[in-house]
């Protein structure tokens, strides 16, 4: 068995590690990181429908897609994130109900160290590590995914990853991950959205010394698990953080994988400028508008649905709408329009 701390705190770079040592590394492995602001969403989901992207831009959040299925989750520095990966027939593995994919199986000793430290905790329905707080409430402190994976070479084995909120940023939890659940009629996997808390707030203070720190807490928990297995820690080695450097830009790093894969839905939009009334009945496909209808009460010289049309095949982002519209004389087709406040309304940013 490895166990690997992970001291680079790029997303890009942090979920290309795990796909990176399910091909490349024999044996179980442990791995311990953190990722600067990020959202990790589930490998069948719908960004646009999960993330609130303008506000993601705007605040240096990243977007990543992961490797395992369930819903989206958030990322900052004062998040820890736990990686377990074993072949069918690894030790990790043993123990591990038929089928592949056991929680609990894997859960269990991150529960064993949170419990050391004094913080109740316990697996929760399928895949979330809850915790007792202060008034007998129960918090999400935990929240897991979990996968089979077929390496190229033909072997077969498990990948269990979770996060563990230790002193997580809540106000920008809420905003990257506040999507209106009218906005659009989206395809794609939806997340739940549990009630959460920060595990240094569970810790008695009797512990708290163990764990003053998010940095405190990592070596705790390091402590704890190289201990467990008799195992001592490392660090990447040179070829393996330039094998996951290469597959970071390649793959997790690219629009194609974080945002176009089950990037599709339909939306309806309307707003009151001063200008005159606006409205879009858009089709999203693949992260790209493939159908657009503008119309609405404003004035305008040319016909609105030229900008339509030229619109099909840009990218549904603000930046790439804008960009395009910037080529144009936006007001000549919706008069005292800029095209800044035009592509934010079509991309969803600006409501009534």
């Amino acid at each position: 068995m490895k166990i690997y701390i992970n001291e680079n705190t790029d997303p890009y770079f942090n979920l290309a590690s795990e796909e990176y040592l399910l091909e490349h590394s024999d044996g179980d492995i442990f791995l311990l990181w953190r990722n600067a602001p990020a959202v990790i969403i589930g490998k069948n989901q719908n960004a646009f429908a999960e993330i609130n992207l303008d506000f993601a831009r705007e605040n240096g959040i990243k977007v990543v897609r992961r490797l395992t299925g369930g819903g989206a989750v958030f990322h900052d520095l004062g998040n820890v994130n736990f990686t377990f990966i074993s072949p069918m027939d690894g030790e990790l593995a043993k123990g591990m109900r038929a089928g592949g994919l056991d929680f609990e199986h894997f859960t269990r000793p991150v529960v064993e160290a949170l419990a050391s430290l004094g913080v109740a905790a316990e697996l929760s329905g399928r895949n979330d590590i809850i915790a007792a707080t202060s008034d007998g409430d129960k918090r999400k402190i935990s929240g897991n995914a979990q996968c089979v994976y077929n390496t190229t070479d033909g072997k077969v084995k498990t990948m269990h990853h979770g996060t563990l909120l230790f002193s997580a940023d809540m106000s920008y939890m809420q905003g990257a991950l506040n999507v209106d659940a009218d906005k659009l009629k989206s395809k794609g996997i939806k997340s739940v959205r549990s009630r959460v808390a920060n595990i240094i707030d569970l810790i008695p203070d009797e512990k708290l010394s163990f764990a003053e720190s998010v940095t405190d807490f990592m070596r705790y928990i390091v402590d704890y698990i190289t201990a467990r297995y008799d195992v001592p820690a490392e660090i990447f080695d040179p070829e393996t953080i330039a094998g996951i450097e290469l597959l970071s830009q390649n793959k997790y790093s690219t629009d194609e994988w974080n945002l176009q894969r089950f990037g599709s839905f339909e939306t309806k939009l309307k707003h009151r400028f001063e200008f005159g009334t606006v409205e879009a009945d858009l089709d999203v496909r693949e992260g790209k508008i493939s159908a657009l209808h503008i119309s609405g009460d404003f004035f305008g010289v040319r016909d609105v649905g030229i900008i339509a049309n030229e619109l099909i095949g840009v990218g549904y982002s603000t930046d790439e709408v804008a960009e395009f519209l910037c080529k144009l004389d936006i007001g000549e087709y919706i008069s005292g329009a800029l095209p800044d406040e035009i592509a934010r309304f079509i991309c969803g940013s600006i409501k009534n």
